[in-house]
């Protein structure tokens, strides 16, 4: 049987949770027995997220096949458990790159190309795609920014020719924002009521509201959404703020959201009944979820003195007077759920490497974590302060994970400090260095001659041979790892004996290419840096590996 679709669209503003609305909706659809899969279409010329500043856009997430895509496909993999591919995400400048590339190659027959109908006509085929690829009983489709924005008007006609098509299979839930002003005391519809008119102008009518707020919505308000706009009370789903955002599927549960969706879905047809079929409910799985959210909520109790003081050192922290944590979302959700399943509650801090090149002396404040992180990025500013703090972490034996970029200047901390290479260095902050520890390889040359910057980084999954009895041999059971990269630069093999001989164990490596993907430092509780991104595969029922030792020895050593 061919999958339903449901159209996730956002109402009011962006940034109030479509993506976990969507991820959730997956979840309880899944916990019924079904088999889901999930799209993000983002408005954006961009023909991937991989250009795109992580200040502005959030992190860039990478599939297991090296997609560069936006943030909530994370999301879908945490929640749902499932790996996302190339054929879960889209943009604007993907589709219209298709289309012209077909155009180029007369697939079109001789047709006058244009934007409507060829446009949607391919955002539908893509979508269709991952339906049939997945073999999913509900595909969810989740369309970046809000409905009255001018960029998405060709996704939603997309989504209206599919309703037009396939009146039984296509559904649209709508996640929109009802504000409370402080003044004023009362939470308003009418911004909702808007965006469901703005909706209707595109043809399309919503057949749930999911109201994001700061508190629950009152019979009142779901009244009035149900008047102007056209649907259900009972198909009003209150989604006020929570503690943590794996409570949401079990928020919609309780208002039995998979169920009125079900039902939704099974129209009437020619006078029969279409039954969609009803598999046996993972009971099991909804439990270990709820047990799993209600530990998070007895560790976030402020009673609770079981907590590990983390800290990242990074860049890509600040805009104006606002902190954006979206920047490193996969590796905030790593360390929690390693943290959880432990039995401690993290407390996670931003650190601006920035300072200790202005002031080295700060540098003994980082005596107060359990253990430090030091996060992937590009460039040069912030560098040195971070090859400070990883010799501090190394010094005073604080517990120290290196991820991509901080695999690197780990690289360059040892061989500055202990092999005694002096001015050792990345060649992309300083292409004249004498000791060039990290180097770019050739191809990545050719990449950057000829200035082919996107969708060209060493992307997507690689295996990685580990050496049995290190530390992340361990972890992981001594066994080869698959893991997902996004960089340019590479180990230069040519110090590798020289890092060796000072105390730098080569834990991992990739034989196909001879490339080292893992080191380590002997005599140190856990020293340990990533050629990958490790944060990408770790999901809330079961830790990354590598994140779950470094979690332990950071509780070990406790901070002071």
């Amino acid at each position: 049987m061919m999958s339903r679709y449901i159209f996730i669209v956002g109402g009011v503003m962006s940034g109030v949770g479509k993506g976990i609305a969507s991820s959730s909706i997956g979840k309880i659809l899944q916990d019924h027995g079904y088999k889901v899969a999930a799209i993000k279409i983002d408005p954006y010329i961009n023909v991937d997220a991989g250009t795109m500043n992580p200040v502005e856009h959030g992190e860039v997430f990478v599939t297991e096949d090296g997609l560069e895509s936006d943030q909530d496909l994370g999301n879908y993999e945490r929640f749902l458990d499932i790996d996302m591919y190339r054929f879960n995400y889209m943009t604007t400048g993907a589709v219209y790159e298709s289309v012209i590339h077909k155009e180029r190659n007369l697939e079109y027959g001789g047709k006058c190309v244009e934007v409507v109908p060829h446009i949607p006509e391919e955002v539908i085929s893509r979508i269709e795609l991952a339906g049939r690829k997945t073999k999913a009983d509900f595909t969810l489709i989740e369309i970046g920014g809000t409905v009255g924005e001018y960029q998405n008007m060709l996704f939603l006609e997309a989504a209206r020719m599919m309703k037009l098509k396939n009146p039984a299979g296509v559904m649209f839930v709508m996640v929109s924002y009802l504000p409370i002003p402080d003044k004023v005391g009362e939470m308003k519809t009418k911004p909702t009521q808007y965006a469901a008119r703005t909706l209707n102008t595109a043809g399309i009518q919503p057949d749930f509201i999911i109201a994001r707020s700061r508190k629950p919505i009152d019979e009142p308000r779901k009244k009035k959404i149900a008047v102007f706009c056209n649907i259900k009370e009972e198909d009003v789903i209150s989604a006020p703020d929570i503690e943590t955002i794996y409570e949401v599927p079990i928020n919609f549960e309780k208002q039995e959201l998979a169920g009125k969706i079900i039902k939704k879905f099974e129209k009437f047809k020619n006078g029969s009944r279409q039954k969609i079929k009803k598999p046996v409910k993972g009971k099991d799985r909804i439990l270990k979820w709820k047990n799993f959210v209600g530990k998070i909520k007895r560790l976030a109790d402020p009673s609770n003195k079981k907590t590990v003081n983390i800290g990242i050192v990074g860049k890509y922290f600040a805009t104006g007077k606002f902190v954006l944590s979206d920047s490193y979302i996969s590796v905030i959700e790593a360390i929690k759920h390693a943290a959880w399943e432990s039995g401690y509650s993290p407390n996670i801090e931003w650190i601006d490497s920035e300072q200790y090149e202005k002031d080295p002396k700060k540098l003994k404040e980082l005596k107060r974590y359990g253990g430090l992180i030091v996060p992937g990025g590009f460039g040069s500013r912030g560098v040195e302060g971070k090859i400070k703090a990883i010799g501090f972490a190394r010094k005073e034996k604080i517990p120290y994970f290196g991820l991509c970029y901080g695999m690197q200047l780990a690289v360059i901390e040892t061989a500055r400090n202990l092999a005694r290479l002096k001015g050792a260095n990345s060649t992309e902050i300083d292409a004249n260095t004498e000791y060039p520890v990290i180097h770019i390889s050739e191809d990545q040359k050719i990449n950057i001659k000829n200035q082919r910057y996107g969708g060209s980084m060493r992307l997507g999954a690689y295996p990685c041979e580990l050496k049995k009895g290190s530390i992340s041999g361990k972890a992981y059971g001594d066994k080869t790892i698959l893991e997902r990269h996004r960089h340019r630069y590479e180990f230069n093999n040519e110090f590798r004996d020289k890092l060796e001989k000072v105390g730098m164990t080569v834990a991992g490596v990739n034989r196909e290419r001879d490339l080292v993907e893992i080191v380590e430092l002997k005599d140190h509780p856990f020293f340990v840096g990533v050629q990958f991104h490790p944060e990408f595969k770790s999901r809330p029922l079961s830790p990354h590996p590598l994140f779950r030792e470094f979690i332990k020895s950071a509780i070990k050593n406790g901070g002071n």
